[in-house]
């Protein structure tokens, strides 16, 4: 079994490329008020929730459980829409050495985008699971801010 590995998934939102992108660049914040399964987030570190120095603290409902990690955004590319968060300490440090989230917004049309997550993983041993169950909450978290953007 690998004890490193990425995977991903793609989602088609009706929603322009733009407008998805600048909820997670600019209004990342509005998340925990936009997705159900995100209960809780807090600034740990700075004062700039969009900035490389910030850490946040999360508290999210993975594969049925209540888990909390820190994040940080790594880069951020406004011309191709591409954010590069790093994932640590909580739930995800006693699991994984290494937990990196890149999410890329392509516009497929006027009116729809492709979103694009992909997570890189090391487990701490072979026996932790695949992180599917973040992949899935990933997704679902696209389509309610899809869905949130498509009523604004």
């Amino acid at each position: 079994m690998a004890i490193s590995g990425k995977i991903s998934v793609e989602v088609v939102i009706q929603v322009p490329a733009s407008k998805f992108f600048h909820i997670l660049a600019k209004e990342f914040h509005n998340i925990q008020n936009i997705c159900e399964r995100v209960h809780g987030a807090n600034l740990h570190q700075g004062d700039d929730w969009h900035s490389t120095d910030s850490v946040k603290n999360w508290t999210c409902l993975v594969d049925g459980k209540v888990i909390t990690c820190k994040e940080k955004i790594e880069a951020i590319d406004e011309e191709k829409k591409l954010i590069k968060y790093s994932l640590f300490d909580g739930d995800i440090g006693q699991n994984y050495k290494l937990f990196k989230c890149n999410v890329q917004v392509t516009e497929t049309n006027n009116e729809s985008a492709s979103v694009k997550w992909t997570i890189e993983y090391e487990k701490i041993t072979e026996d932790v699971k695949t992180p599917y169950g973040y992949l899935e909450f990933l997704e679902k978290g696209t389509v309610e801010v899809g869905d949130h953007l498509q009523k604004a």
